[in-house]
């Protein structure tokens, strides 16, 4: 045994040179977990620093927040882009057969002349069929196919405003304009214009936009 040998030591700790055996500390794993978190911290820290400074240059922050800003304008307001839909037909492009459902002769070619006037053409003229001759007790029906209620038949109503508006299983896209007993005449022509140029133009849907927005 060596001298340098302290008493009651032997085996793996006899020293038998003249080194002391090295007692090495153990390794602390926290400081190193803690120290890999930092890393990844600063990394992050780094790159969120390097996108702002991006949007600075580049614009993109301003344009998120004006995007933002229009959507919580639609929002607040409520209102709905209007659909958008196909032009209506113009009257000269729709073809009216006037039928009489009175017993008052003449209502038919009365009508037909005044729809003439007004840029409708005009297909057959006159007495309604057995299934509408007089039972029509309001001013009139606007009959047509299915294909001409949110074209033809709107276009047609604004000439006879309170009168009833109805389909049938037709073929072909003429309308027939059936006078019932409370009729005494088509809607004023002025009236009829502004109701057209109203139809063709609807007012946008939704709440008034807050201003600002």
């Amino acid at each position: 045994m060596s001298m340098l040998t302290p008493p009651g030591m032997g085996g793996k700790y006899r020293i038998t040179g003249d080194k002391y055996p090295r007692m090495r500390r153990p390794r602390r794993r926290g400081r190193l977990v803690l120290g890999v978190v930092a890393s990844v911290a600063a990394l992050s820290l780094v790159g969120w620093g390097t996108l702002q400074l991006i949007d600075v240059f580049t614009g993109g922050g301003d344009e998120a927040s004006a995007a933002g800003a229009k959507s919580d304008c639609v929002k607040k307001s409520g209102a709905s882009p209007s659909p958008s839909t196909a032009p209506l037909p113009k009257p000269n492009q729709i073809t009216v057969n006037v039928l009489n459902a009175t017993a008052r002769g003449g209502l038919a070619k009365k009508t037909a002349d005044e729809l003439k006037k007004r840029g409708f053409k005009i297909g057959d003229v006159g007495n309604a069929t057995a299934t509408y001759d007089k039972k029509v007790k309001g001013t009139g029906i606007l009959l047509g196919p299915s294909s001409a209620l949110k074209t033809s038949l709107p276009v047609l109503a604004t000439q006879l405003a309170s009168a009833e508006t109805r389909t049938d299983t037709r073929k072909g896209a003429e309308v027939d304009l059936i006078i019932g007993a409370a009729f005494k005449t088509l809607t004023p022509k002025s009236s009829a214009d502004k109701a057209l140029a109203t139809l063709n133009s609807p007012a946008p849907t939704g709440t008034a936009v807050k201003k600002g927005c």
